[in-house]
């Protein structure tokens, strides 16, 4: 038997690390003993962590599908969507985007989505419409949604596999994105995968120390799904914090010229089809479970909603733009924030706790808030703040959010079925959590010492290029200045003598 390496010792075992698994481990006998074989000695066993990690995420992905097995067929009648909770935009837009008829997107119908996601559509939906063509007895809409699951699961797979490659001394943080109940109810509502797939292979790419290749993903999903770009922001602060801005600058450039390598041929041939996406955006109403929306319905407890008698919420619902510009404002000013946070921070933060930060802020003042769009947070949540109790108590959230959602859903055309406070307590409940999240994340990177994945690794996982370099001089003086800095440890202050970028 080979003796462990410093890797295994290090390797994080959360019944000893994690207070909630700690607890629940004695039903089992308590955390795993000193003298238990160590991971780095287990060589002959099939069923290592990481295995078992897919295994895991396979078996909820397969519960996701019987999930929503009852809207497969498309027959919706007695709002079945809702009251099986398995609705899906991908089976009710391959009709309403009219693939069942053969239109290619863009050209023939103006899609609602960014290019990537446009793309992707056609590319599954139009091969599905020639073979309902050939084989007309063939239920087109299920057959496009069970191709769309089987991709947008492997997608989900390869996410998982990159939490994986990032925590290498961790393995069991993956287990939180694996077994979560997000996860089986949203996994196929729409195409966010896509878009969550390339961002989190661009960030094991930028962990490989590959800015290139990690731009270019971050621009691919951004025209999937816009926030993979927001994930440039906390590169640019932490690159300038660590004097790496050559690397950034690659990274932003191979970002831009994704983007814009995908998003110019509809630009310049469909222009119409291609301004949907951003003029849907511009004149959306406030959405269901928003800040927006809870606000009004406090405004309403005191006001009419008629002219002359309204709230500030309900006068911004009959103004949009006013209050695009408001959440907009709001969200540049948490991100500002949250860069100042990084300046001042006695420790470089991490680059998931950063990312994680930026898209709560955009979700937490949009005023749209799908349901799932709560995927975009579940694996940067997972590489950020690795801790069960709370997000657990965030999933429940969620939970009771996605149920009262779907109520709301089957009373909007007649008898309430529960009532409207009841929704907004639910949505309330959901933006208090992230809130939480939020705080607890900001409270380790102003305490690092708290932070569970530093006691694993000496820098950042995810840091790639940034790992290399001490802070720049000029944020060491204004911490200074501040009164915030503090002595700098040999890790800080010289590059790993073993520099292990993705665990």
């Amino acid at each position: 038997m080979s003796a462990p390496s410093p890797e295994t010792e290090r390797t994080d075992q959360p019944a000893k690390s994690d207070g909630f698994v700690r607890g629940l481990s004695q039903m089992i006998g308590g955390p795993v003993g000193s003298h238990a074989v160590p991971p780095g000695a287990r060589r002959g066993r099939f069923w290592t962590a990481p295995r078992i990690i897919i295994a895991l995420v396979c078996l909820t992905l397969a519960f996701s599908w019987v999930q929503k097995s009852p809207c497969q067929d498309g027959d919706w009648q007695k709002n079945v969507q809702y009251t099986r909770f398995c609705y899906t935009d991908v089976l009710a837009l391959y009709y309403a985007e009219g693939l069942n008829d053969g239109k290619v997107p863009y050209k023939d119908h103006a899609v609602e989505y960014p290019v990537v996601t446009g793309y992707f559509m056609g590319a599954l939906g139009l091969p599905v419409h020639a073979l309902g063509q050939k084989y007309p007895e063939i239920n087109q809409g299920k057959w496009f949604y069970n191709a769309n699951a089987l991709v947008l699961s492997i997608l989900a797979v390869a996410s998982a596999a990159v939490i994986l490659a990032l925590r290498r001394r961790r393995p069991w943080d993956a287990a939180i994105f694996a077994l979560s109940p997000i996860l089986l109810v949203t996994a196929t509502v729409n195409w966010d995968f896509l878009a969550i797939g390339l961002a989190m292979f661009g960030l094991y790419a930028w962990a490989r120390r590959q800015p290139l290749v990690a731009g270019l993903l971050l621009g691919l999903g951004g025209a999937a799904k816009l926030w993979p770009l927001f994930i440039l922001g906390p590169l640019f602060v932490l690159a300038l914090r660590s004097k790496r801005m050559q690397a950034f600058a690659l990274a932003l450039g191979a970002a831009v010229f994704g983007w814009v390598a995908t998003n110019l041929p509809v630009f310049l041939l469909y222009r119409e089809s291609w301004n949907r996406f951003f003029e849907l955006n511009d004149t959306r109403p406030v959405d269901w479970g928003t800040l927006w929306y809870i606000g009004r319905f406090l405004d309403s407890k005191w006001n009419s909603g008629a002219a002359g008698d309204q709230g500030p919420f309900q006068w911004l619902s009959d103004h949009i733009p006013t209050l695009n510009h408001l959440s907009y404002a709001l969200t540049v000013l948490a991100c500002a924030a949250i860069g100042v946070l990084c300046l001042l921070a006695p420790r470089r933060p991490r680059l998931s706790q950063i990312a994680f930060l930026v898209v709560a802020a955009f979700l937490i003042f949009s005023k749209v808030w799908s349901q799932q769009y709560v995927l975009w947070l579940l694996p940067l949540i997972v590489l950020a703040r690795p801790r069960w109790g709370a997000i657990i108590a965030w999933s429940v959230a969620e939970i009771g959010y996605f149920t009262a959602f779907y109520a709301e859903l089957l009373g909007a055309g007649g008898k309430p079925v529960i009532p409207e406070g009841t929704f907004v307590l639910a949505s309330t409940l959901r933006l208090i959590t992230v809130a939480v999240l939020c705080g607890l994340v900001i409270r380790e990177i102003w305490r690092p010492e708290l932070d569970v994945v530093r006691t694993s690794y000496d820098q950042d996982p995810d840091g790639g290029m940034l790992n290399d370099h001490a802070d720049a001089p000029w944020t060491v003086n204004l911490r200074q200045r501040l009164g915030l800095e503090r002595r700098p440890t040999p890790v800080e202050t010289a590059p790993s003598p073993h520099p292990d970028p993705v665990g």
